[in-house]
């Protein structure tokens, strides 16, 4: 069900298909904006971020989710379907459609922009401008890629579907796109990422944080780095961003806490753009907020308190034993008929009136695309990959430290321990401790006890934010999909290593209109 008006100036669905009469591509040139000056560019900049994210979907479709049933009337079909990795038949604010067209639809923004540039001659004056532009446009890619194709797997990228990599404005009618290989799309996000970089001026913009600044391309570049799978990169951009002392730049957890234990309240105050440890934030026309707060919206498929006691927010870690009170950053549980939900409160659930007497309007938030705590994370795994394990234990402590309320500086010793006799996971005996299937090579013992470790912290992080699916791709963690029935809980559905359900379908409109669908 929509909630939401939101308008492209085009979309590559409208391209495929070639439909709308009042699309961008209908118009004559003369009746389109000529980019002509710095102010026009930097406007539609503006709107070279992607409004439709793919975060609630992505968190629907991890490890942090149980089904409490079909006796729990509160959801909505596409949220059931996500759950269980089928491809939706409805339509949802935060559906893959959308992410599709959101991120197609800025890629547009972005390359109008870029070629205004271009026909400019691509004076100095908008260095930063086109730095902007290239780097959203390399972003907006990523996100794709990492959606709609399989995981990059140097051995398999070449072969492995991509995505449609659009470097300049569409100008003609139904044109015909080729999704190409994995392998292109990465060296393509590679060229952009590394041209605009450097030339982005944090100077240029009013609100720093809304924009691709120094710092938040930087962050995208370690996160991209990691996931292409070149760790001194990763470590290289990250470091960038994190100084010589991470932990003056570390989100302060402590604050947190002393705020009214109020969920909106909480939530706003995460998403400050004057907050030092927050490095992009990007508006959304999400449900996100809504669903992950106090309602009963999202409580049949959600993160309850038996996930959070056993994997997640009340789990044991190397620190010891883990209550409600371990970390500055408590989790808000509520429990009634039809409810249980354990959540912690980021991306606040903003209702924007359009006609506020006839109570109109669409519901947003504001998602914290890129933070200094999982930068800090990035560059903590980088480390776990080159075997650097000291790098990596002062990363991972100076993280703990300022997570924990004890202010516990967690040890290489304690990590080694705890992980060693932890045991795996399994149906009847649940742990944070998954068997770990990446297409890369990880060492028994040490190297894999420190992998779970950040991987677990990353699942603490970023709960509710989507991320964990993307670790769960990239390492072949198996998902098995609890489900609360009459008789007990069930192992509805699995989501095993070799499934082709971990890559998104891409968007059936897409399809019909000739693109390559992925494998099902």
């Amino acid at each position: 069900m929509k909630h939401k008006i939101l308008t492209y100036s085009i979309t590559i669905l409208a391209a495929f298909a070639g439909v709308s009469c009042d699309s961008f591509l209908d118009e004559l040139p003369d009746n389109r904006t000529v980019l002509d000056d710095k102010d026009k560019i930097q406007k539609i900049l503006s709107s070279a971020y992607p409004t439709s994210s793919y975060n609630l979907m992505a968190e629907l479709s991890t490890d942090n989710i149980l089904d409490m049933g079909d006796t729990n009337p509160n959801s909505e079909r596409i949220y059931d379907q996500t759950a269980y990795w089928e491809v939706s038949t409805e339509t949802d604010n935060d559906d893959l459609k959308d992410a599709w067209e959101g991120a197609y639809g800025a890629i547009a923004n972005a390359n109008q922009a870029l070629d205004g540039i271009k026909k400019l001659g691509n004076p100095e004056s908008l260095n930063a401008q086109r730095g902007e532009g290239l780097v959203a446009r390399a972003y907006s890619h990523f996100v794709l890629v990492n959606l709609f194709s399989k995981h990059y797997n140097p051995a398999t990228a070449a072969t492995d579907l991509g995505i449609p990599y659009l470097s300049a404005p569409e100008t003609k009618l139904s044109p015909k796109y080729e999704r190409g290989n994995v392998k292109e799309v990465y060296e393509k996000i590679e060229k952009d990422l590394l041209e605009g970089l450097p030339l982005i001026d944090d100077s240029q913009y009013e609100v720093v944080k809304y924009h691709f600044n120094r710092a938040a391309a930087h962050a995208f570049a370690a996160r991209f780095y990691l996931y292409y799978q070149k760790w001194d990169k990763a470590i290289e951009h990250a470091t960038q961003v994190l100084t010589a002392n991470p932990s003056t730049i570390l989100r302060n957890w402590k604050a947190i806490s002393q705020l009214p234990r109020k969920v909106d309240v909480v939530s706003k105050d995460f998403i400050q753009a004057d907050n030092k440890a927050n490095l992009l934030l990007i508006p959304d026309g999400s449900n996100i907020g809504l669903y992950f707060g106090p309602y009963y919206l999202g409580s049949r498929m959600a993160h309850t308190r038996g996930i959070a006691r056993f994997e997640t927010t009340e789990a044991q870690g190397p620190w010891g034993n883990t209550g409600t009170t371990t970390f500055w950053f408590q989790p808000f549980n509520y429990s009634a008929n039809n409810l249980d939900k354990s959540i912690v409160p980021k991306m606040p659930f903003i209702f924007q009136f359009t006609d506020i007497v006839a109570q109109i309007g669409y519901r947003q938030t504001v998602i914290p695309t890129f933070t200094t705590d999982e930068t800090l994370l990035v560059r903590a795994e980088a480390y776990i990959h080159k075997k650097d394990y000291d790098k990596a234990e002062a990363d991972l402590k100076a993280f703990t430290k300022n997570y924990l309320r004890s202010g516990e500086e967690v040890s290489r010793a304690k990590i080694q321990d705890f992980y060693t006799n932890l045991p795996y996971t399994e149906d009847d005996a649940v742990t944070q401790k998954k068997k770990l299937h990446p297409a890369f090579n990880i060492e028994v013992g040490e190297q894999e006890n420190f992998i779970h470790c950040v991987l677990q912290y990353r699942r603490l992080l970023t709960l509710h934010e989507g991320l964990r699916w993307f670790d769960i791709r990239r390492y072949g963690i198996e998902v098995p999909r609890y489900k609360i029935t009459p008789t007990g809980t069930i192992v509805a559905d699995r989501l095993t290593k070799d499934d082709l359900r971990r890559t998104f379908q891409v968007p059936d409109d897409v399809i019909k209109a000739g693109l390559t669908p992925n494998p099902r």
